[in-house]
């Protein structure tokens, strides 16, 4: 696990993921090790090649800081790290070191393997703010309150239907981490230019091996440049921070102290205090989502960019790649450890809501209203009626109810079987909630059958 050290990594480097150089190194050397336990199976290195790697190949024996100055000579890190794991071992085992493979295979392979242990742990986390956000539709499933469209409000809604919206995304976000997990991680093993000429004829044998041993996938041929892997995590990861960014901006928003709808918990050592502002209590969970989820359009793009490569292997293209989708991996399960707190321990206030329900004045249900008033005035005139009793209702103060009663022709309504009642209950929210209900269930259905 990733032990968070640098000065901003309680907000961006919290969670299991682990980018660090520590964990890169040791992708590189688990890499190492498994060729050469590939190439021992296959004959090609001296009996217990493998095993004395492998015991070599440990990470904390080995300087980063150093091998990272060494890379200005190659451009890469990997022939210091070969140089020194071969130093590290009898010459018999140091023949299995490295042997057919290129720098790109082993950074490529390594870069694979981070990101099995990334997406693993974000995917766990979705789950787990998946599992609350479960909790939280069921428990809200008729908690009326406002929607709002284009930051205004709107017509009724439910918490539950907002906490089933952040559920439904949550697992739609895990599933597709978990298709590029299960199907989209492979070893890459090419050699110099994709050919693996310094193995003739045994080379796909060797990569086979070599990605039965690391628990990836063998691909059909190298895909030194084909970036298309690369790319798809990418693109999970920004479907995953998108989703975590909706229920963060949310939540934010509802959080505002002229809302007051929902609270994050776990303000208790200090969270959410003001350096200058004793009395705020931030919403750090949500605001350290977007944080992380504000800086991964950028990592994308540049990771997109990247993945035109030119012929068997790129100049600087490739190279572009290993920094972005390190930070790319570590933000998004930042942001996912987050959101399973802060979808976990938020606390809504039914009263609130129902309360900025009510203050709105009936306003909200006009369109219900028109739609019980249409029949017998006609679309247009119950269209203005309503906005001249809205409009009326602003300036004097009153509820629209009041307002609209004062304007209708009750005659004519009564001949309609219309009555002042009817009006009044067209004007009730809990009247106007739609299929929010039925969406909220067919919600945790799809959950508890994408879970089992």
């Amino acid at each position: 696990m990733h032990t968070s050290q640098g000065l901003f990594d309680g907000v961006f480097g919290r969670g299991a993921v682990d980018t660090s150089d520590q964990a890169w190194l040791q992708a590189m050397l688990d890499t190492e090790a498994a060729l050469a336990r590939a190439l021992e199976q296959a004959g090609m290195a001296a009996p217990g090649a493998g095993a004395a790697v492998t015991e070599s190949a440990r990470a904390e024996a080995f300087d980063p800081a150093e091998l990272g100055r060494q890379a200005a000579l190659a451009g890469n890190p990997v022939p210091a790290l070969v140089r020194e794991l071969t130093r590290r071992l009898p010459p018999g085992p140091a023949g299995a070191v490295h042997q057919g493979a290129t720098s790109q295979d082993i950074i490529d392979t390594a870069a694979m393997l981070l990101a099995r242990q990334a997406l693993g742990v974000i995917s766990d986390d979705l789950a787990a703010a998946a599992t609350a956000a479960v909790r939280l539709a069921a428990a809200h499933r008729d908690t009326i309150m406002i929607g709002r469209t284009l930051l205004q409000q709107a017509v009724p809604v439910t918490f539950g239907l907002v906490a089933a919206g952040w559920l439904t995304g949550l697992d739609e976000a895990a599933v597709a981490l978990d298709r590029v997990a299960a199907s989209r991680l492979a070893v890459q093993f090419g050699g110099a230019a994709g050919t693996l000429s310094a193995l003739g004829d045994r080379g796909p044998e060797v990569a086979a091996l070599l990605a039965a041993e690391l628990g990836l996938h063998a691909p059909t041929l190298p895909w030194h440049t084909d970036r298309l892997r690369i790319t798809e995590i990418a693109g999970a990861c920004a479907g995953a921070t998108g989703v975590l960014s909706k229920v963060a901006r949310d939540v934010t928003l509802l959080a505002q102290s002229e809302v007051g709808e929902v609270t994050e918990g776990g303000a208790g050592g200090g969270r959410g205090g003001s350096s200058a502002m004793p009395h705020k209590r931030n919403p750090v969970a949500s605001i350290a989502v977007l944080g992380c989820t504000r800086q991964v359009p950028g990592l994308v793009a540049t990771l997109a960019a990247a993945a035109e490569q030119e012929h068997q292997r790129a100049a600087g293209a490739w190279h572009a790649e290993w920094e972005p989708l390190a930070d790319l991996l570590r933000l998004t399960g930042s942001a996912a450890s987050w959101a399973a707190e802060l979808v976990g321990g938020l606390e809504p206030d039914p009263g609130r809501m129902r309360r900025n329900l009510d203050a709105a004045g009936g306003f909200p249900m006009a369109e219900h209203v028109a739609a019980l008033l249409t029949p017998v005035l006609g679309r247009t005139a119950a269209h203005d009626l309503l906005a001249e009793a809205s409009a009326a209702a602003v300036a004097e103060g009153r509820a629209l109810g009041e307002a609209l009663l004062d304007r209708l022709d009750n005659g004519r309504l009564a001949e309609a079987g219309i009555t002042p009642e009817q009006v009044a209950a067209a004007l009730d929210p809990a009247g106007y909630l739609g299929a929010a209900a039925a969406f909220v269930d067919a919600a945790l259905i799809a959950h508890t059958q994408a879970t089992g």
